[in-house]
């Protein structure tokens, strides 16, 4: 008879048994005008086969369905110039221009991370892009430049699979609530009290359902996340920290998680509505640079 974990309060033993029929359901997928290998078992895969710099119509529209079965696609060897990433990236919609990170010279909806010794990564947190915007990111694009020999992987958190895996009195605790998400949480701090109070009137608090549905695949997706929610709405402040908090915990279960190491020339096109990712940071002082093409979403509901 296998040996019963003690009750430690707060802690998860053992699996996940919900994940078995995600994870099967992904193993039966099978695709006409690509490979898909799967890097986890339950969100992401490695797509192979396919030029992103000139794919053919057939071949999109069948990559389009395996963006929304595993949340995030990987590519590697992809030798893209500026101008097929923005190509590729708006196949799926609207590119949007970032108004607090700047566009590569020339390119508004291109944003570059250049980290070296001088200027260090800072996105090593779970998040979701924009969440602080009325109408919040489709996805992103991103392509590797420039990569470290080892280390700056980019992590990814199946935030589906994280609100299914609640438990049940914390969903009715959540259901039809809302949160209020921030730009000032994070791109606030750098700017003056004039650029500031401009920036507030542009982009005032937006508030979004706790849990969100996708517009494609219906499914239910924990919408919150530790740099631009800053808080639920219509609670009292420590509460709502409490809950925000609580609910931000679920990205760190790594068997809702999926890691990729970098190449130069890997690709990665995740659906920001679905998923959180989180840079790691521990590259400093050797050089990273990446380029960034994020797609205009809809208003979460």
């Amino acid at each position: 008879m296998a040996a019963t974990p003690l009750p430690i309060q707060g802690l998860h033993f053992g699996p996940r048994r919900f994940l078995a029929a995600r994870e099967e359901q992904l193993a039966k997928l099978s695709f006409e005008h690509f490979r898909a290998r799967r890097l986890a078992p339950v969100i992401g895969a490695e797509i192979e086969g396919i030029d992103l710099r000139d794919p053919n119509p057939a071949a999109l529209e069948e990559l389009e369905r395996a963006f929304y079965a595993y949340r995030v696609l990987f590519f590697r060897g992809q030798d893209l110039t500026t101008e097929q990433h923005l190509r590729f990236a708006a196949h799926f919609g609207e590119l949007e221009d970032h108004p607090f990170l700047p566009g590569k010279d020339g390119y508004a909806p291109v944003i570059q991370f250049a980290k070296d010794a001088d200027t260090v990564g800072v996105e090593n947190n779970w998040h979701s892009d924009v969440s602080w915007r009325e109408i919040p990111s489709l996805g992103s694009v991103l392509r590797a430049v420039t990569v470290p020999d080892v280390g700056g992987d980019t992590l990814f958190a199946d935030m589906v699979m994280a609100y299914e895996g609640l438990p049940d009195e914390l969903k009715e605790r959540i259901e039809g609530r809302t949160a209020t998400h921030d730009f000032l949480q994070a791109f606030g701090y750098g700017l003056s009290d004039e650029d500031r109070e401009k920036a507030r009137a542009q982009y005032p608090p937006a508030s979004h359902p706790i849990v969100r549905t996708h517009p494609v695949t219906g499914e239910k997706i924990l919408y919150v996340n530790r740099i631009f929610t800053a808080r639920v709405d219509e609670m009292d402040p420590a509460e709502s920290n409490e809950l925000i908090a609580r609910l931000c915990r679920e990205a760190e279960v790594p068997e809702y998680q999926v890691r990729f190491a970098w190449q130069p020339n890997s690709v990665a096109f995740w659906d920001n509505r679905a998923v959180h990712h989180y840079a790691a940071s521990d590259y400093w002082p050797k050089q990273r640079v990446m380029e960034r093409v994020t797609i205009i979403g809809e208003r979460p509901f």
